[in-house]
């Protein structure tokens, strides 16, 4: 009996320490992004560059994907606005049936984004991935994040992190259940921002340089 107390107690310990790193790493990202995020294209400054993160452009179900639909939104909107002339999309296409960049690229271009403006990072696998390859890849040091805000509070984080100058641009966020199972997702993915800068995580692959001009 004594030793199952303790086993207890001590899952208890762990488990309140781990909600303590949930909430403090939730609270760090969300405090930084104070003052860098916009909604309206009047008030966000130029840049020459917006990176947006991708997503697939339909559910398992096969209806489409609303972050999808509004990141392409929110990328026309600042393009056509001015505030940004070039865009690197950068998504997943870890295998021949699975594309996000080039499902975006067809999209914004059909928006009205010359192709020519639009570059395609095939290695986002994750949100660490693109902020990295925005630099190392593309030579950006500074760029406009283009995701939903939690989203974008995050990647600013780490950015900033990896030497990149960064605000977000806020897409149409999505309610209901899906939206609540995706923000519940991301409490974890902002414990992992800070695991991975511990770790000094880089990207899955880098490459060769790609000129934006």
């Amino acid at each position: 009996m004594k030793k199952l107390k303790s086993i207890l107690k001590i899952g208890g310990l762990l488990f309140g320490i781990l909600l303590l790193f949930v909430f403090l790493s939730n609270y760090l990202i969300e405090r930084n992004s104070y003052g860098k995020l916009f909604t309206s294209v009047d008030e966000i400054p130029k840049n020459r560059v917006g990176l947006v993160l991708g997503t697939a452009k339909t559910l398992q179900n096969g209806q489409v994907n609303l972050y999808y639909k509004y990141r392409i939104e929110a990328a026309i909107s600042l393009y056509k606005s001015g505030k940004i002339t070039h865009v690197i999309v950068s998504g997943d296409n870890s295998t021949k049936t699975y594309d996000e960049p080039t499902d975006f690229k067809n999209d914004l271009i059909a928006g009205g984004v010359p192709e020519s403006h639009i570059y395609l990072d095939y290695a986002g696998f994750r949100t660490l991935d693109s902020v990295v390859r925005a630099k190392e890849i593309f030579g950006q040091n500074s760029v406009i994040i283009i995701s939903q805000e939690f989203h974008n509070e995050r990647a600013i984080y780490l950015a900033e992190n990896f030497g990149i100058n960064a605000v977000g641009f806020n897409a149409k966020d999505v309610s209901g259940r899906y939206g609540l199972k995706v923000q519940l997702r991301e409490y974890l993915a902002r414990t992992k921002v800070f695991v991975d800068i511990l770790f000094k995580v880089q990207p899955k692959f880098l490459g060769e340089k790609i000129e934006i001009k």
